[in-house]
Order: C-alpha cells, then structure tokens, then sequence
C-alpha cells in the first residue's frame, strides 16, 4: 500500500492506494504515530484508491481514531468505493466515522465545526 501525505488548510490529508489489508497496517500505522508526534490533530483518510480493507485495516483506523480523540482530534473518511463502503456498513464503521465523498469535502468540514 502507497500513502501520500499532504496538507490542505492546515488539516493532513493522508491518500492511501492499494490493498490495505494486515500486512498494510504496520507501514500505516508507523507514518501515523509520526504525524501524531508532529503535533497534528485532524486529518482526512482518502480510501478512494484503496481497492480492499480486511479486519487489520479497519483495526487500524479504529486505533487511529481512538489516539486522535485522546489528543481532541478526528480522523475524517473519504472517497469510499462500493466495495470498501459495503465494508464500512457491514462492521457499522460508518456510524464511528464522518464520510465524505471526496477529500475536499472532508477537509472543508472542519471549518464548519
């Protein structure tokens, strides 16, 4: 899995391609953790051009997630797939995170907040 990291008024945005599957969440969580130690709180989680998440993915946002709130931030989900968004539903992901079809619409939600 790729992940590209950038930031769009002052929120990082982090585009992910690829399968992001168990042997995916290591690399992920690692540039997390340092983006976290950076001082950032909110992001954005671009999934547009991931083609597959298993249970490790998920876990790994969920974990994400979790050490964002403890610092009053969010992780913001967008440009979900059918496949990943059926995904999403399944586990009842979406109810846990904001959803948004593209990046700069989840971007622009922080402002309004």
């Amino acid at each position: 899995m790729k992940i590209r990291i950038e930031e769009m008024n002052g929120i990082r945005t982090l585009a992910l391609a690829g399968r992001f599957d168990a042997s995916a969440t290591g690399g992920f969580k690692d540039t997390f953790k340092g983006l976290l130690q950076e001082g950032s709180a909110n992001y954005v989680v671009d999934l547009q051009k991931v083609d597959y998440i298993d249970s490790g993915g998920l876990g790994s946002l969920v974990s994400a997630l979790r050490q964002t709130r403890s610092v009053d931030g969010d992780i913001r989900i967008s440009g979900l797939s059918g496949k990943v968004r059926s995904v999403f539903e399944l586990t009842r992901l979406h109810r846990i995170f904001e959803i948004f079809d593209d990046e700069l619409q989840a971007v622009k939600s922080y402002r309004t907040n």
